[in-house]
């Protein structure tokens, strides 16, 4: 194999693409096998993506296990390192999570068989919590209310830096332990680790999706033709969302935060 060091071109076309940069990612933190990968990012070109990375010289496979070369690595470990360094400290000195409780489980407005949930992780994030965003494919942390919001599905889980957790659009007590058991896992990962992965790249959201949680009444009280035409201006930042007064009422309250969070990603 040509030296990795001499296509420069090579590696700069193969982390051009943002699957690409996310399947490096995971392989910083461990081997994967091709399913494992899959899952995570799609069968789509998949075969494709992974031979772009080891034509670059960044990964390689052995008896049908994905990991990164000795450059790959050094490649990502000259990228992490331009990281600040007083966020590794942070993260370091933070103690794994555990579930304390679950506070509340009350039904959820925007749809009665499901319900909303309140539970309690310790020891609280605080400060560490902003570091945990890149853990996750669809997370914001704000800075006003010091929460990490994420979605996974129709659930939108938003995480305190004072430990507290509220989860919408879950099925059941059971869905929200396995939920919360599954994040723990992945931060305590990370915790353990002493330092978060590689910056995630910058979700894309389309009309299409925005779309889904608007009331779709074709009201026109916006001044749009339609629901859809509305999702598109949104999309645009060619109006606002307030413009849309039926998502004030409380059995659109969980669609309003949906799609507050996705417009964040914009």
């Amino acid at each position: 194999m040509t030296s990795p060091s001499a296509n420069v071109k090579l590696v700069s076309n193969a982390m051009a693409n943002s699957t690409r940069r996310k399947i490096m990612a995971m392989l910083v933190e461990r081997d994967r096998t091709q399913e494992e990968i899959e899952k995570e990012v799609g069968a789509t070109m998949l075969d494709y993506h992974l031979q772009m990375l080891q034509q670059a010289g960044l990964a390689e496979i052995d008896d049908g296990v994905f990991s990164l070369t000795d450059f790959g690595k050094n490649f990502m470990e000259t990228k992490s390192a331009q990281k600040p360094e007083e966020s590794m400290k942070d993260l370091s000195k933070t103690k794994p999570l555990q579930i304390l409780e679950i506070r509340q489980l009350l039904p959820c407005i925007a749809d009665e068989s499901k319900f909303r949930i309140i539970a309690r992780l310790e020891p609280p994030l605080e400060g560490a919590l902003k570091l945990m965003e890149p853990l996750f494919p669809r997370a914001r942390y704000s800075e006003k209310i010091g929460a990490l919001i994420i979605q996974k599905g129709n659930i939108l889980i938003t995480f305190y830096s004072t430990g507290n957790v509220t989860m919408t659009m879950i099925k059941s007590e059971e869905e929200a332990r396995e939920t919360l058991e599954d994040m723990k896992r992945t931060i305590n990962e990370a915790i353990v680790k002493g330092v978060t992965p590689v910056p995630r790249e910058k979700i894309k959201v389309d009309h299409a999706e925005i779309y889904e949680y608007l009331p779709k009444t074709n009201c026109q009280i916006c001044g749009e033709q339609s629901c859809y035409a509305f999702a598109i201006k949104l999309v645009g930042r060619e109006t606002t969302l307030d413009k849309c007064t039926p998502l004030l009422e409380a059995k659109y309250a969980t669609n309003l935060e949906h799609i507050r969070t996705l417009l964040e990603y914009l």
